[in-house]
């Protein structure tokens, strides 16, 4: 075997330790964000369910994100200027754990004890948390049509995963909550 087919052995085997060390790393931070992140309900606005190319979802929208984009046009129409595109919002916390729209927020800054800071991403004029679908088996959309409000755990640097959908009496719909 020569130096140089040697060389490229090892450059191979250490780029794929590291390529599994990463990835089990994010696997790790993810599963401890779900674990650890404070509970957030977020409620619904209008949701479509299906779509025929990638089997039964729906798609999501939520009333606070609707709140944060008139924020940001009240912003503009003051300002004249365009304003960023991600951002952080707060929220007030009820007994519930439901989330109501206080303002929007830098990523900075001291909250009161039934606050909690949201990261979002605006893209094409609407306003995403983590995600804009929640996928569900072929068949089951009669189990989420209830919907009314997603449940996220939020982690101290304000990013939210979805963990799954609820009623109206924020009741698990379907069987995923871990």
């Amino acid at each position: 075997m020569t130096p140089t087919a040697k060389w490229n052995r090892i450059i191979v085997v250490v780029a794929l330790v590291l390529i599994l060390a990463l990835v089990n790393w994010s696997i790790w931070a993810k599963e401890r964000h779900l674990a650890e992140g404070e509970v957030v309900y977020l409620e619904l606005a209008p949701v479509d369910p299906r779509s025929l190319m990638q089997g039964d979802y729906m798609a999501l929208n939520f009333e606070v994100g609707n709140l944060i984009r008139e924020a940001h046009y009240a912003q503009r129409r003051e300002s004249g200027e365009r304003q960023a595109t991600d951002g952080h919002v707060v929220v007030r916390l009820d007994a519930q754990r439901i989330a109501h729209f206080e303002r929007l927020g830098s990523g900075e800054g001291a909250l009161d004890a039934d606050e909690i800071r949201i990261n979002y991403r605006m893209r094409h004029g609407r306003v995403r948390f983590a995600t804009d679908a929640f996928f569900f088996q072929e068949g089951h959309a009669e189990r989420f049509e209830p919907a009314r409000y997603g449940q996220f755990r939020v982690n101290g640097r304000g990013e939210p995963l979805l963990v799954s959908l609820h009623d109206a009496e924020l009741e698990l719909l379907g069987e995923m909550e871990r």
